[in-house]
Order: C-alpha cells, then structure tokens, then sequence
C-alpha cells in the first residue's frame, strides 16, 4: 500500500478528526501497534464472513497470535474458524519464494475447502521484501475460478483502527457491487407490508448477542442484507450496494464503508447501538425515520411498547438487586456510550468510562448520557485502573479480558464486555443476560471469602472493604 493511500484513510471525510483539525486521524507513530495493529484490525474485521478461507501470508507467528481473537458466531459455514498460513521461512524470504507459496496456499484453500472467496492477508514481512499479492491473487483467481481478494494490512501501516478500515477499503475495492441480492422470499412477503433492504456496518455477532435483535427484523420487514461481518456470507459482501439505509454500529470501525455507499449509492447511514432498552428502541426509529415508510414507523412504535412493557417487567427483580452498586466501566468504540446507556437502564451508577478507542462523536454521547458526572479515563494501566476504582470507589470493573487478573488480584468483581466475551448482550433479550451476568458477578460470596483475613493472621485482622486494594 503507498503512503498516499494510508494517508487518504486516515483523512476520512465522515470522521470526527476532521471537523477538529486539518490533519485527519491521528497518523501512526512509533510504538503505536501495541495492542493492536494494521494487520490484527483488518483480519478481525473480516474474518468473521464465514463461508470465505482467510489466508495470513507471513510467518506463522501472525495467524498463531490473531486467530480468533473475536467470538463471533456463524448459523452455517465455519471455514472462517479453519486458520490457513503460508508459514514464511527464513529461506523463503532468502529464496524470494514468497509469492509462489501464496499462490500455492490458495489453491490448496479452493481445492480443499471450495470456499466462496479467498481473502490474502499481507503482514510485515512480505510487504518489506516486496511481494506482489494483488498480482499473485489476480493470477491464481484467473486459475482457480474463485474471487481471490487482495488486503493489504502490514502491521507497520499503522494501528488496528486504521487496518478496520483498510479492510472496508478492500471490501468496497474488489467485493461490494459485483452481485444483485436474490429476491424477497415468498415467505418474507405480507400483505400491506413492503420489505426493506438494510446494512448493518460493524456488527460482528459476538457471542451470536445479534441473534437476539434478528427477529424482530423480520417482524417488521427490515431485510439485511449484510452485517458487515458478524455471520456474514461472501454473497452478502457483494449485493451491500442495494440496501436503502445503513446502521453503523461501531463508529471507528467502518466508518469509511457506510460513508462510500452513501456517496457512491446514495444508501444514508445513522450510528446506532443495540446495547441497553433505550438505544435499541431508537435504532429501529432511526431505520423508520431514514426509510420514510409511514407503515414501518407505526409497525416500529407498536413493536417498542410491545417489548419495553415485556423487559421492564422482567428487569424489575433484576433491577431491585443491582440498585445502588457502582461500576468502572473501561472499553473504548461505541461501547464506552452505548454501555453506559444499559447500565443506567438496569439502575446502575457509571462512576466513570475509558474513551482509549472513542471518536469525538463517543464522548459528546458520553457527555450526553452521563450529564455532570461524567469521567472519562485514557489510562488503562492496572495502576491507573486501580487507583479509578479506589477514587471512585467502585463496586465492579467492566473491562475487556486483558484487565481480568488486574481485578481478581484487587479482589474486584469483574465482568467481560469486549470481543472475548462468552455471553450475548444485545437487544432486549441481551439486557436480561447482563442483568443476571452482573448479579451473579456482584452477589457471588466468593468476594466475601477472599476479603476475610486468612486463618493465620488472626480474628483481630480488618476485613477488607469493596474495592479496597
């Protein structure tokens, strides 16, 4: 990729950055591909389309230290989970046999596996000696008879952000416009109901939570036609030109690609969340408002007091039993408001929330949303953490996996909220499910154990308070 290209993505027209300064997004600096670079972003972005063989070309180290590092879950296909390498050697690189095991490594992929695609990774060492993937994957699709998709994503480029969208980038380069969506199934079509077809962009159906938000498309004739790229199919990539309106749902992810459709295709776009009641009511009014359908939006509000009455019912045990308790929330994206949002629903008090990986667009939500109490932390440092929960003092700490020991070693309730997570926590349904997650986390009597002094210190020793470290 040339620097000309790297630097167009980062000056995104959509982007927040831009309205703040002349200089777009922030270019990569040295050091700045600790957790997380070009490459790690643009292969969790796309790996979960699920029916297409993903190829890391590099040393093995790179797909090793990647490979499903996001749960995301699939209804059908699982070739996305089958990691597939060219394993580059010290005498490849030496030999100058780079391309020809890329090539080789496809062909095997289509023989073995008849995938509907191959994506080819690039990763630092190739890009240093200089191979040509986009003429390696042209040749072996002409051979193949498959879609071969170029992603050019050495991790020297920069952060994993900017590998997010490099990888929309690709997607909207080689893949999206190249095939129509078949027609409405017979099934789908009622009458007096007109179907719409919807994207939905950086949606990765983690933990299968979008399944729980997914009928309730259907109930109100809202086709999508493509999560970009939670369950996602190949075909799906394809036909995304055709859709009426667009969600975005991680806002720094993909960002490029909802924007591209809205000039390219006229298709507008809103950001959105399905965390917590509030926001997910107003994502299906904000699918009425930029569809303009008269039916839809009364389908839509008939839809919503149908489901808060059915989850206010069921959150009020839940909410007597987490009232009062305050939370460390540390995420970054669209969580860092969007949570927020749910942990008030569910009558939780946010002390404070991590805006590491927020737009501008994030912390004026976040302003919004919490009002004079709003904190915003960048530091994630297990002293940092610690010395927030201890200031705050917090009750819980909602981080990703990474901060887990931090925790337990402080004796801290600790609930996973990012891509590792084993638990869904999307839509209404996803509500209960973090409820009862976080009472389970905050009531189990393991802290209480933990907290007492042990046998040999003696009756006299202070038991240790929430939060203490």
């Amino acid at each position: 990729m040339q620097a000309q290209d790297i630097a167009a993505l980062l000056n995104e027209p959509a982007c927040s950055h831009n309205t703040q300064s002349k200089s777009g997004c922030a270019r990569p600096k040295p050091g700045a591909t600790a957790g997380g670079c070009s490459f790690d972003g643009a292969q969790i972005a796309l790996l979960p389309i699920a029916d297409v063989a993903h190829i890391v070309h590099g040393p093995i180290a790179c797909a090793g230290s990647s490979w499903e590092s996001r749960g995301t879950r699939s209804t059908g296909p699982t070739l996305y989970k089958i990691g597939m390498t060219t394993d580059m050697t010290e005498q490849d690189i030496i030999m100058g046999r780079g391309e020809k095991r890329l090539f080789h490594a496809i062909k095997q992929a289509v023989d073995s596996y008849a995938p509907a695609a191959v994506f080819v990774y690039n990763t630092c060492v190739p890009a240093l000696i200089g191979d040509d993937i986009a003429a390696v994957c042209k040749t072996a699709a002409e051979k193949c008879g498959v879609p071969v998709v170029p992603v050019d994503c050495a991790g020297f480029y920069g952060t994993k952000n900017l590998g997010n969208r490099i990888a929309g980038e690709a997607m909207f380069k080689h893949v999206v416009g190249t095939a129509k969506p078949p027609p409405v199934h017979p099934d789908a079509q009622r009458p007096g109901i007109t179907v719409h077809d919807v994207n939905l962009i950086g949606e990765y159906n983690i933990a299968g939570e979008f399944w729980n938000v997914l009928p309730l498309f259907d109930e109100l004739g809202l086709r999508i036609l493509c999560t970009l790229s939670g369950d996602a199919r190949f075909r799906d990539v394809q036909t995304m030109h055709c859709a009426q309106a667009s969600m975005v749902v991680c806002a720094k992810a993909l960002l490029n690609v909802a924007r591209r459709l809205e000039n390219d295709y006229r298709i507008p776009y809103f950001e959105g969340s399905f965390y917590g009641v509030t926001d997910t009511s107003q994502a299906f009014r904000d699918f009425a408002r930029l569809l303009k359908d008269p039916s839809l939006t009364a389908r839509v509000e008939a839809m919503i007091v149908r489901e808060e009455a059915i989850i206010h019912a069921a959150l009020g045990p839940w909410r007597e039993r987490l009232k009062g308790h305050r939370v460390l929330l540390y995420t970054g994206g669209v969580k860092s408001w969007s949570i927020v949002s749910a942990l008030q629903d569910l009558g939780l008090e946010v002390v404070a929330t991590g805006t590491n990986k927020s737009t501008e667009e994030d912390k004026a939500r976040i302003r919004e949303i919490m009002g004079d109490k709003t904190r915003m932390i960048t530091d994630g440092s297990p002293k940092a953490l610690l010395g927030a929960v201890k200031e705050y003092q917090a009750d819980i700490l909602i981080a990703g996996g990474r901060n887990m020991y931090t925790a337990m070693k402080a004796r801290l309730p600790f609930l996973d909220i990012n891509q590792e997570r084993e638990f869904g926590y999307e839509g209404y349904g996803g509500m209960l499910e973090l409820a009862r997650q976080l009472a389970l986390t905050l009531k189990s009597p393991v802290w209480q154990a933990v907290r007492r002094p042990a046998p040999w210190v003696g009756a006299s020793a202070p038991v240790l308070a929430s939060g203490s470290l």
